[in-house]
């Protein structure tokens, strides 16, 4: 069986229309954005519009992995939570927004990040 993933508000989505899905959420302010599987997995997408934090979590509790942006230099701000905190984050623990809507696209298509993508386990 394939992996089916849906938004935290319960609407399904295909890896063809995850793109367009979170750039409707960004237009309506929605930078937070977090995905789950039917095999437990969850993906969380946290953008400011011009990078984005994306990380993959095997279930609950798991400390996941994410992408990196390797020798990025400086850090970025206006992540904003969905429960209002604003978040910064180092450049090289997040990637520029094409990037990252390339990654969730293929995670959503083949479960897991291109192989071109580099990427930081935190388990």
């Amino acid at each position: 069986m394939d992996e089916v993933w849906v938004f935290s508000d319960g609407v399904p989505v295909a890896a063809d229309a995850v793109v367009s899905e979170l750039r409707a959420r960004m237009d309506r302010g929605v930078l937070e954005t977090w995905l789950s599987s039917s095999a437990g997995r969850s993906l969380a997408f946290v953008t400011n519009g011009e990078r984005a934090m994306v990380m993959l979590l095997a279930g609950e509790g798991d400390p996941g992995e994410h992408a990196v942006d390797p020798g990025a230099d400086g850090w970025s701000e206006g992540f904003l939570l969905a429960n209002g905190q604003h978040d910064e984050y180092p450049d090289e623990d997040t990637v520029p927004l094409a990037h990252a809507f390339r990654i969730v696209a293929h995670v959503l298509a083949v479960g897991s990040p291109p192989p071109d993508a580099p990427w930081s386990v935190d388990r």
